[in-house]
């Protein structure tokens, strides 16, 4: 598709996603990760999707709230490490390019001007729990749980965790969370604050629909400017460091940490 001239919203049908699925029902927009053989990992495709059906949400006047969640049974594990592997380890200016994509969607998710939940089906790790943390409110189902694994692949989780979980779980949590890189299960995150509500899984939409129907209610402008001054300190700590660790984990992709711990993993994965 080429770059639109004008602001102006289109079917979903036009887009041609591959890699995502976007849904609108006015007055709600759904963005489901549609790579269920991977548990909805992210690979620059879907990162670029993702911004573009953040970006086509933002400028239609019929969608107050937008809904993000997984296809099968997980919500998003977090970058393809295959595809790090293939593409990106041992070339920092690749992987730069790879995380300007990253930051895209990330940006495009937080700033769409409209309430934003993440509605968690399964598990949530890594790069898929800074994703859900971008939204504003989250639910998730009670038999799933959230982890961090990045320094166990030779990673940092600097694209939302080491930034916002000290906000949300406050910072021995996130320490916890971020250093120890065990799974946390749904209702130690619902105690901890890292998600909004925990359900069974028979009635996560139920609770969706219910959290879509009361944000759809509010004055459009109002509810705008509100995430924006609630959004302050996610933003500050983002600004200050994003960009920094963008060069920096572009510079350890060429290190032997990140690229002996991905061979590792991707052994065990086809074991």
């Amino acid at each position: 598709m080429t770059e639109p001239s004008y602001p102006s919203p289109v079917s979903p049908d036009e887009l041609g996603f591959e890699k995502i699925v976007y849904e609108k029902a006015p007055p709600r927009a759904t963005i489901t990760l549609n790579r269920p053989e991977i548990l909805n990992a992210f690979d620059f495709q879907m990162l670029r999707e993702l911004a573009r059906a953040c970006e086509d949400a933002s400028w239609d006047d019929e969608i107050r709230v937008v809904v993000l969640t997984g296809a099968g049974r997980a919500f998003c594990v977090g970058a393809d490490l295959s595809s790090w592997a293939e593409d990106y380890l041992d070339k920092p200016g690749e992987y730069w390019k790879w995380f300007g994509a990253f930051k895209d969607a990330h940006d495009r998710l937080r700033e769409i001007g409209k309430p934003t939940v993440a509605r968690i089906n399964g598990i949530a790790v890594g790069g898929g729990n800074e994703l859900q943390m971008a939204c504003d409110l989250a639910v998730m189902v009670e038999d799933a749980f959230i982890r961090h694994v990045g320094p166990e692949h030779g990673s940092v989780p600097a694209g939302g965790a080491t930034q916002w979980l000290t906000i949300m779980v406050g910072d021995r949590r996130a320490r916890e969370i971020v250093l120890m890189c065990e799974e946390i299960p749904a209702a130690k995150a619902e105690e901890w604050g890292l998600v909004n509500r925990v359900v069974p899984a028979g009635e996560l939409d139920a609770e969706v629909d219910h959290m879509v129907e009361n944000l759809a209610r509010k004055l459009p402008q109002t509810t705008r400017y509100a995430k924006q001054h609630l959004n302050f300190w996610r933003d500050l700590a983002w600004h200050e460091t994003i960009n920094h660790a963008r060069d920096w984990l572009a510079l350890s992709m060429a290190t032997e940490e990140p690229k002996a711990a991905i061979k590792r993993f991707l052994e065990r994965k086809s074991e």
